[in-house]
């Protein structure tokens, strides 16, 4: 069965894994099969063929659009009162046109959950015929006093900054907002000069989740806005300006409250860039200390040999150690892992390819580094269906085999995806012995 599309406690951690296209689509089926039984089955099923909508290429929204246009010409009670739940995410050439969004958006007052990610079909110097379909409007059509929005995520297609134009939207939606997202398609020339004019304050007392695919310079005006019950941040730098003052500032404002922390960038892009800057920098980013109430803390896997501690690896270049971290995720192990395979294309039964990675999990089992750590999870759905396969490598196996040894002589436990203990019965079920 699946997860209730409409409850947005299960999203609010970024290590929930999030509801896939597939799984919306197989939905779907079950739903159409129902309506189309009879006409009386077909009319109660209308509420719940609509309350989760999700686009996926221009021509779904462009039809969506036209039934919600078509009801109201002809007087007919319009389906967009059971939206509850918007879902866009489409290829760069299957972008959704704005009137078509802007319409969705008018024939759809109940929303609950709003997802646009990349999208709409915006340019930068686009001239708009319909002022309804400019970015700041398009943004401003979520808003409302009995906004019933609880999750939010917004791309910014402006090359003007977010909080301009979208801080009055939000102060309208603020009410009831858990989780938001923001995002930008643009990335600044001068990421760290400081804010040309004040942005208004934003008061956002029940959110729980920010997501940030930002700039330097809107780290800086997030900073002042109040989010008391902040729990869960996840961060990708469109500009690699970690070392900025805009993410300074929002980690000295708000990472007291921060338990759960997730660094997109990986490590190893972060110091090539930093190997490309003139000069280098030098600054030491105290995130440990911005952060002490860290519990979780999620990274991805391709982090590198550092030349000046060659002795380990950190799971992130920005958090070396920390004295409170109970659990590491990890994303894109199976990446990795194929990566590596495809590199030392020898015998399928040696696990020499993976060696580097296997030392750098076993990194996080240093106690001086992380003494609370207690759990280790893969994020990855692939590598947990190559790990229990039928046909599953025996290196691979071998490898998951020797990172399950290490982690019980450290009384870590390894987990895989959905948060399950991975066990030897599991590696031996799936085709190895260990002795």
């Amino acid at each position: 069965m699946s997860p209730d599309p409409l409850d947005i406690s299960l999203g609010l951690s970024f290590l929930e894994t999030p509801c896939e296209a597939e799984e919306y689509f197989a939905a779907m089926r079950i739903k159409r099969g129902l309506a189309l039984v009879n006409k009386a089955w077909n009319r109660h099923m209308q509420e719940y063929l609509y309350e989760f909508v999700w686009i996926s290429r221009a021509s779904q929204a462009k039809a969506l659009a036209l039934t919600l246009l078509t009801q109201y010409i002809h007087g007919k009670p319009s389906s967009g009162r059971w939206i509850r739940r918007l879902h866009m995410e489409t290829p760069t050439l299957k972008r959704c046109a704005t009137d078509d969004i802007r319409t969705i958006l008018d024939y759809a007052p109940h929303l609950v959950i709003y997802s646009d990610h990349h999208a709409v079909r915006c340019t930068r110097y686009q001239e708009f015929n319909d002022v309804r379909c400019s970015p700041e409007q398009m943004v401003s059509a979520l808003a409302s006093p009995n906004s019933k929005l609880r999750r939010l995520s917004l791309t910014n297609y402006s090359d003007i900054p977010f909080p301009y134009h979208m801080s009055p939207m939000l102060k309208q939606t603020a009410r009831n907002l858990e989780y938001l997202e923001l995002s930008s398609l643009s990335v600044p020339l001068v990421s760290n000069r400081a804010p040309a004019c004040a942005s208004p304050i934003v008061s956002l007392p029940v959110l729980q989740s920010l997501k940030l695919t930002l700039d330097n310079t809107t780290f800086a005006i997030l900073a002042s806005w109040e989010m008391p019950n902040l729990r869960n941040v996840s961060v990708v730098s469109s500009d690699f300006g970690y070392a900025g003052r805009g993410f300074a500032n929002f980690f000295a404002a708000h990472g007291l409250k921060i338990q759960q922390l997730e660094l997109g960038h990986s490590s190893s892009l972060i110091v090539e860039h930093n190997l490309s800057l003139h000069p280098r920098p030098v600054q030491q980013i105290p995130l440990a200390d911005w952060c002490p109430n860290l519990q979780e803390f999620i990274c991805s896997a391709d982090a590198e040999w550092n030349w000046q501690s060659p002795d380990w690896i950190a799971p992130h270049v920005l958090l070396p150690a920390h004295p409170h971290l109970r659990f590491i995720g990890i994303r894109d192990i199976d990446k990795r892992l194929a990566d590596d395979a495809s590199s030392f294309p020898a015998d399928v039964e040696d696990d020499a390819p993976f060696f580097p990675l296997l030392e750098q999990i076993s990194s996080l089992l240093f106690n001086n580094a992380f003494p609370s750590l207690r759990y280790i999870r893969d994020l990855s759905r692939v590598s947990h269906a190559v790990r229990n396969g039928h046909r599953s490598e025996t290196r691979i196996l071998k490898f998951w085999a020797k990172i399950l040894t290490r982690c019980g002589e450290r009384q870590v436990w390894l987990e895989d995806y959905r948060g399950v203990n991975i066990t030897v019965r599991d590696l031996k079920r799936a085709g190895l012995v260990i002795p």
